[in-house]
């Protein structure tokens, strides 16, 4: 199938199983917002199980204190409910 084919989702999908990436890894290279991304995660975590696969998530971490027990994996924190910092690294996505 040719890139052009492809639905947004199926490249996401796809660069996912090639390596693991943040929100904004995969907007940059596929032309979307780091919110858009997310949303799509959440779909194409469904689709791919349906193919014996699961999607992975590298929670995100509060450079501060270290918290990481977010609720909502498929969420871009604004800032660490534990210390209140506002310095988090994105979630890292992966599908194996």
């Amino acid at each position: 199938m040719r890139e052009a084919d492809e639905t947004t989702r199926q490249r996401l999908a796809d660069a996912l199983r090639a390596e693991p990436a943040t929100p904004s890894e995969l907007a940059t290279q596929l032309d979307l917002t780091p919110h858009a991304v997310v949303g799509h995660v959440e779909h194409v975590s469904r689709s791919v199980e349906r193919n014996g696969e699961q999607l992975l998530v590298a929670p995100p971490t509060c450079r501060e204190c270290g918290f990481d027990d977010f609720d909502d994996l498929l969420n871009l924190p604004s800032r660490c409910p534990s210390c209140k910092s506002e310095s988090l690294t994105e979630p890292t996505f992966t599908v194996e």
